[in-house]
């Protein structure tokens, strides 16, 4: 048997970046996220957001990959929120999102950066953060090279 531990920092975001997920539901989809998480062997260390995006620090077992994880938790949680009605208007998650490897020694960082969302977006907007991770991690480069 091998041993894995492979963290991945992922940021997903409301159907055009709308800003649904006020505060009064956002536990209540966070809570079901996770749960569904424990039933498909996800396992989530750290989730938290904010208006119209989440972040969740992930590690990684050997046979998954986060395309599958993200198509687990966006689809069915999507599916939950519109079944349970907890929103005024039909839910849905934006197809991109945002994933990066976490080195061990970097870990307990993400987390509380994970952690205090309502308190950094006092501060920063998502676009801004959006935009701040996209040339941080070099993404831009990759799009537009």
């Amino acid at each position: 048997m091998g041993y894995t531990k492979i963290w991945i920092h992922i940021v997903w975001t409301t159907k055009n970046r709308r800003p649904l997920l006020i505060k009064e539901v956002r536990s209540v989809i966070f809570d079901h996220i996770k749960q569904y998480a424990l039933k498909k062997s996800i396992y989530i260390d750290s989730l938290n957001g904010h208006l119209e995006h989440i972040h969740c620090l992930v590690s990684m077992g050997s046979g998954q990959n986060v395309e599958e994880v993200l198509r687990l938790l966006k689809g069915e949680s999507s599916h939950w929120i519109n079944q349970s009605k907890l929103l005024k208007e039909k839910f849905e998650w934006q197809d991109e999102y945002f994933a990066v490897s976490v080195s061990e020694s970097a870990v307990d960082r993400v987390r509380r950066y994970i952690k205090n969302q309502e308190e950094h977006h006092r501060k920063k907007s998502f676009t801004e953060e959006y935009q701040k991770f996209r040339k941080s991690y070099g993404f831009d480069r990759l799009v537009s090279g």
